[in-house]
């Protein structure tokens, strides 16, 4: 992990609330952002910056999100995560994050992350595989 991970450091990042990203379960004139894809863009999010900060062969992983899913963006708009490094610790990371979509605030929380090596991570999936048979 380089020295330029700090807590201060910030990214942003807009996204489009398509089909895909939208609840169906209340018929399509109640079409919203979905809680799983809200947290998946903000995995992806972070993930995405740590990327910049991490030495070849790492990668990130999440180990936990706390978010409040404050308001509805609908279909066809859009939302901006903003995530914040508010600690590192060794190769733990914790983020706060904030999303808005234009008209109001529609999230708040943290997410962990923690930075592995991919091949010892590997080995220690292949590892557990053998362990449960699937291997």
């Amino acid at each position: 992990m380089k020295t330029s991970l700090v807590p201060g450091a910030t990214a942003t990042r807009r996204i489009d609330i398509d089909r895909d990203r939208t609840i169906d379960f209340m018929g399509e004139k109640a079409r919203v952002y979905a809680t799983p894809m809200l947290v998946r863009d903000i995995e992806m999010t972070c993930r995405e910056f740590l990327l910049g900060h991490l030495d070849p062969g790492e990668d990130s992983v999440g180990t936990r999100v706390e978010i409040d899913h404050l308001a509805p963006t609908l279909l066809g708009m859009w939302v901006e995560i903003k995530v914040t490094v508010v600690e590192v610790k060794g190769r733990a990371i914790t983020f706060e994050v904030t999303a808005a979509d234009g008209v109001e605030p529609v999230c708040r929380g943290k997410h962990h992350r923690f930075a592995v090596d991919v091949k010892q991570t590997e080995a220690r999936l292949a590892a557990k595989a053998q362990k449960a048979g699937l291997a």
